[in-house]
């Protein structure tokens, strides 16, 4: 099957492009938001294929998968045909939660995916059919060694994004350790909010940003609204103690025993505190972590998931 895709949501998409089909991934000159072609920090297939934008309408497309509302304006303009439709939705809603409507929502054309049930539940989509494929990642290894008495923290853009990715709250949560911010834009941070000790590491490929996060003691996962940071469940899969907000899908990602998850910031800076001091508690709840995200988030799961959705799309 022939899967157009934007590149939107590197790790996600790295994930998705796994499967047994080709998938065309659009490219501009300059490479911008809507022509990125293939990642550059992280390893893709063959079967991804970049295909120029304004030669879209050369190729042959069994379905599209939307991740943006203005992508489906790009189909009318540069494909000029119809095909089935899909719209990927990764973020939780904006507005008037859990009144915000769907830029699809009462579409009878589009089959709706949303990336966890959290997000299907606070979206009001009206009578556009949905289906939830959680997500995956792929496996980087039980990487963790937590030789470094320190808090690793992964955040895109955490200036801009303020109070949604909570980063007001990184020093209550870390209690006093010194925390480690790897993402984009994350240059200035520690300045920013006063972090004593702090570290920043911007723009890794995902590969290295792996092998440093996996040198950290504890993972803070801060995030007041988000959909499931990715970065969560991947440091579970590499064995890292997690202690989370319990917001969104957080609560579903960690289960019991796994980490340490709560509303209250108290409680969490005294769980940082006490697994930087504890290691072995640190390292057996790496271990149940990194057993429970195998289980939920495993990519055979998702790739057959996905198939499914793929095959009603095109049968629609």
């Amino acid at each position: 099957m022939n899967v157009l895709i934007w590149h939107v949501h590197g790790s996600w998409t790295t994930a998705f492009l796994q499967g047994d089909h080709t998938y065309l991934l659009p490219v501009t000159p300059g490479r911008d938001p809507d022509g990125r072609g293939r990642a550059r920090t992280w390893r893709w297939p063959d079967s991804a294929v970049e295909v120029p934008l304004g030669r879209l309408a050369d190729h042959d497309v069994d379905v599209a998968v939307l991740q943006r509302p203005h992508e489906e304006e790009l189909l009318r303009r540069f494909l000029g045909r119809k095909v089935p439709l899909v719209y990927l939705e990764h973020d939780a809603p904006w507005g008037e939660v859990p009144l915000t409507r769907h830029p699809m929502a009462d579409r009878r054309d589009v089959l709706l995916v949303h990336v966890t049930h959290f997000n299907d539940l606070f979206w009001d989509s009206g009578s556009t059919e949905r289906r939830v494929v959680e997500h995956a990642v792929l496996d980087p290894g039980a990487l963790w060694s937590g030789e470094l008495p320190r808090a690793g923290v992964v955040v895109n853009e955490p200036l801009r994004r303020g109070r949604y990715a909570g980063t007001d709250l990184l020093g209550r949560l870390a209690g006093g350790v010194p925390v480690d911010v790897f993402g984009m834009k994350v240059t200035g941070l520690p300045e920013a909010l006063g972090l004593a000790e702090a570290c920043t590491f911007e723009d890794l490929p995902q590969g290295r940003m792996h092998e440093l996060l996996a040198c950290r003691r504890v993972y803070l996962h801060p995030f007041r609204w988000t959909s499931l940071g990715l970065s969560l469940i991947e440091a579970m899969y590499l064995g890292m103690p997690v202690v989370a907000l319990a917001a969104t899908e957080a609560v579903e990602a960690v289960p019991p025993g796994a980490g340490v998850v709560s509303t209250n910031p108290d409680v969490l800076a005294q769980a940082v505190r006490r697994l930087v001091h504890d290691r072995d508690e640190a390292a057996a709840l790496g271990k149940a972590g990194r057993e429970a995200a195998l289980d939920r988030y495993g990519l055979c799961r998702f790739l057959a998931d996905w198939d499914v959705v793929l095959r009603e799309a095109v049968a629609r």
